[in-house]
This record gives structure tokens, sequence and C-alpha cells, in this order.
């Protein structure tokens, strides 16, 4: 089974679900397979309904949609064009323009301000650049940061060599979409790049296609929650039989999913609940999650179409980027995971650190998949350690808040 996690996992049990009933000729299997998914989360969404109603549920989404400020953090707006003509949106957060006489700079580094360094966030499947909220927040005004929409995801366009040519998704072409984003937003200059999940194989897929473009301009890399291969012996906290069950149903499960978009988007629609417990239970690992952070995931995941959860889901299943780690070798790395994700599990971080012996690796206790959410101080501290030691971050600067999540966010 391929990284079908949380976010592929929760998309698929909550749409079919609900539409599993209109059209059980077409999709009889499904039943079994969103049984097989959904048990655990269904049971604590039956004990919640129990002492909640339905009313007062939708009525606390809707006021944390309307209260929360996670992801509205906005940058300079671009667009980048993929070899195969997708639009791909980006935005930029920068610093002063002449960083040489900037005072703050000049007090950092002293008359010879060196040229800004460049880190590009990749976000990971079913999510978008928001996910990045918390270290995007902390990172403002310190450093210039570009934050770009996967193909299909977020404000990018869908893909066109999927949507008009039929092409099966690839995670090669999603490392040439993010150089067409780094020729477009960052033409010069050093980078430090970070992926999570997706985004870390996307960096991968880069350094694969691009070896030249790491040896010259990257002088650290992030890898956060991924993994460089064998997807498919995770288990995602099933027991064995399970997890059969569920290699060898959903990807037809998906397949059928997306040929019927829009009735299972009612679908969704009509079973929040169980896709929220969903959710909850692959991205975070603790307890005490904001319920507005909660609800920020699930309205990023539940605003990936169906069709494109299916159509992204294959390409997990072939990725192996492990040789394309060397190309890390020779700079700074953070490697960092959730001990308790269920998606990428940390040993697939610890097989990485393996590769890389000189990188950092963070184990995060009490941390899932969305551990960059769920515990954005260790994240963002580990990062900005990471930028300063690359040079991206003077030593003098201090990175605080965490990722306040203030909408009104300065760039200092």
């Amino acid at each position: 089974m391929s990284e079908s996690s949380a976010e592929a996992v929760a998309a698929v049990a909550s749409a079919a679900t609900g539409v599993v009933g209109n059209w059980r000729k077409a999709t009889g299997i499904a039943g079994a397979a969103i049984g097989v998914i959904a048990a655990g989360a269904a049971a604590g969404v039956a004990i919640e309904r129990m002492t909640v109603g339905r009313g007062m549920r939708e009525r606390a989404r809707l006021a944390l949609d309307s209260t929360g400020p996670y992801g509205s953090l906005r940058g300079t707006p671009g667009t980048a064009h993929a070899d195969d003509g997708t639009e791909l949106y980006y935005e930029v957060d920068d610093i002063e323009p002449d960083l040489a006489v900037t005072p703050k700079r000049r007090r950092l580094f002293g008359r010879k301000a060196p040229a800004p360094v460049t880190v590009v966030f990749s976000h990971g499947y079913c999510l978008n650049q928001d996910s990045w909220h918390f270290q995007r927040a902390a990172l403002r005004g310190i450093v210039r940061t570009v934050h770009w929409d996967q193909r299909s995801h977020g404000r990018s366009a869908r893909g066109v060599a999927q949507l008009e040519d039929g092409m099966p998704l690839t995670i090669d072409q999603l490392g040439r979409d993010l150089k067409a984003v780094i020729d477009a937003a960052v033409p010069e200059g050093s980078i430090v790049l970070v992926g999570h999940s997706m985004g870390g194989m996307t960096v991968m897929a880069l350094a694969d296609q691009y070896p030249d473009l790491i040896r010259d301009r990257v002088v650290a890399t992030a890898f956060v929650g991924t993994s460089s291969g064998r997807l498919g012996e995770v288990n995602f906290g099933l027991p064995v039989a399970g997890v059969n069950a569920v290699r060898r149903i959903l990807p037809g499960v998906l397949k059928a999913l997306g040929q019927q978009a829009a009735l299972v988007e009612r679908g969704r629609r009509a079973t929040a609940d169980l896709f929220a417990g969903i959710i909850k239970r692959y991205s975070f690992a603790s307890r005490d999650v904001d319920p507005a952070v909660a609800r920020f995931a699930e309205r990023m995941i539940e605003g990936t179409p169906i069709d494109v959860v299916a159509e992204f889901y294959p390409a997990f299943t072939d990725h192996d980027k492990t040789a394309a780690l060397t190309h890390f070798k020779d700079m700074p790395v953070l490697v960092l995971a959730g001990i308790g994700d269920l998606v990428t599990p940390s040993e697939h971080s610890e097989a990485i650190a393996d590769l890389l012996p000189d990188a950092e690796l963070v184990l995060v206790p009490d941390a899932g998949h969305l551990v960059m959410l769920e515990h954005p101080e260790v994240v963002t501290d580990r990062l900005a350690d990471l930028l300063t030691r690359a040079g991206a971050v003077p030593a003098g600067a201090t990175v605080s808040g965490y990722g306040s999540t203030s909408s009104t966010a300065q760039r200092g």
C-alpha cells in the first residue's frame, strides 16, 4: 500500500460511506474496505454522538472555520509553469529589499551582509502550502521563503498531463514541478529545501533529476515525516488482515470513487463526523490537539477533490528515491518525524538518517503525521537551528513565537 495516509484514507472513507448505497453494483467492495479503514475512528465518533448533538457539532465546525487564524497568512503571489503547461501557484514572503544597508542586517552580519538564502517549502499529499502556517509565521521577516501548492492541490491548477492527456501522475513529475517553481521564484542565490511527506519525496525527485542544482545551490535540506521508499510495507496501525484487505481493495475503490466525483463530494459532506474522526486518528497522536488545528487539517484535506486523491495514489507505490539521498550528504540535513506517525512511520525517517550519517535525526514523542501542526514549537526550533547552520539565518537572530497564529503577522 502506498502513502494513502490520513489524507487518502480519510477521503476514501468519508466519501464511500456516503455514496456506496447509491451505486452498490459499481463499488460493491467499497463497504468492506471502508469498514476496515474506519473502524477505530467510527467508534470514537459513536461515543461523541452519545454526548454531543449533531447540530452542535456542525455549529462548532462553523465557529472554528470563522475564527481560526490558521492558513490566513499570504505573501506575494506568483505562477510557475510545469513542463506540461500546468500552472503552479506560489507565494513569496520576502525580507527587506536592500539587505546590505538594512540596520537590522548590519547589526547581525556587519558591513558585508550576504545575499539572502531562500527557503522553499513543499507540502504533503492532500494538503496545501498553508500546512506550514506556524513555521511560516515564525520565519517572516527573518528569511526569504517560498511556499507553493503542488499540482492539483490548493491554488495550483489541475495537472494538464493528467486531466487532458490521461498520463499517470509520478513523483518524478512533482520533482520537475519543484524545479519550475525554483526557476520562477528563486532564479539565483542559495536554497534550503524543506519537504513534508509527499513534499519530501518531491525534494528527493528533484535531486534525482537535477543533481547539479543540489550541488551548486542547495545549502541545507529538511525532511519531515517522509519516506525514501518501501511505502507498501506500511500497515497504518491496522491488523494484518485489515492491511491485506485494504491493499487488495483500495486501488479499485479509489478509481471507482474518482469516476463519481460529484456524487462522492456530496457523500463527504454528509459524513463529516466520520471524516473528522479519521483525520484526527491519522494526523495526530496527542490527545489534546487544539480543536481549531484539527479542523484546519480537516479543511485542507476535504478541500482535495476525490479524483485528485485517486489520481495521486498509485504514484506512491512506485516511489523509491533511496539512491537520490546521496546528493544531500555534503550539507546540513534535518530528518524529523513523529513517533506516533501511522502514515510514514518514524522508522522511515531513521532509514533516511542511516544513509545520511551527518544528518540531525529528531523523533518527536506524542506526535503523528502532521507534526508541524501538532508540535510546531519543536519543528520550528529545529528548522531555525538548521537555517542558522546553513547561514540562512544569522546566529544573532531570534526566531520567536514558534509560529504565531496571528493573521496580521508583519514582515520584519
